[in-house]
């Protein structure tokens, strides 16, 4: 692993101001680098998904910086913001939100078909290179609502992986998972770090998972403790 940072925060402060006025994080100041496999915990209301969104550029409302491949994503632009994200960033939610009338193949290749920058023959040749990478390419062209729990989780990890990602970010991607699953997702994650030095955050209350992470940044009232 190489100590290039993916993403660096200078300062980084972020308020509420409705219904009261209310600051979710104080001053944080954190690096997560190339190719690491970072978890952020903390209790309910403790900022750690307030952090993540912010991360990844799905709020931009705050004040301070974040640096992202090298890039203050202060100085860009919304468009600019979109632009990174889809090219730049993977999701991956506790819920999967894979559409259930598309099959998963349809469904993986929605984010390259928006980002338009393969033919669809490339599109459909990563998806299935994604299935293959998540044993799943026997399921292809089932609707994704006739599949298991673990597996829509596990398309829905291709999904994010698409558009090759510098980052992935996971809010609770374990969360509805049983213990089997979740330690299959784990292992998912930790075969993208070692194989392809992809970088992951991921916002959990699972400890046993976050501490098979690299790293584990606690937070704490909205600080880093």
């Amino acid at each position: 692993m190489t100590d290039q940072a993916i993403i660096k925060t200078q300062n980084l402060n972020k308020n509420f101001h409705d219904p009261v006025e209310f600051q979710a994080l104080k001053n944080i100041n954190i690096q997560i680098n190339q190719g690491e496999f970072v978890s952020i915990v903390g209790s309910s209301g403790s900022g750690k998904s307030t952090l993540l969104y912010v991360l990844s550029t799905l709020d931009t409302d705050y004040t301070g910086h974040i640096y992202f491949d090298g890039d203050d994503l202060s100085l860009k632009t919304k468009n600019e913001l979109a632009e990174i994200r889809n090219q730049k960033i993977g999701f991956i939610f506790q819920f999967h939100y894979l559409l259930p009338e598309f099959t998963v193949l349809e469904n993986i290749c929605l984010p390259a078909s928006k980002l338009a920058k393969y033919s669809e023959e490339e599109i459909k040749d990563r998806a299935y290179k994604k299935l293959d990478l998540l044993g799943l390419r026997d399921q292809a062209l089932k609707k994704a609502n006739k599949l298991s729990g673990g597996q829509q989780q596990r398309v829905a990890l291709a999904r994010a992986l698409i558009n090759e990602p510098k980052i992935i970010f996971g809010d609770e991607p374990t969360g509805n998972l049983d213990s089997k699953n979740s330690q299959n997702v784990f292992d998912i994650f930790k075969e993208l770090k070692e194989q392809f030095n992809q970088s992951i955050v991921v916002v959990t209350h699972d400890m046993s998972f976050a501490n098979k992470t690299d790293r584990i940044i606690t937070l704490k009232d909205g600080e880093v403790i």
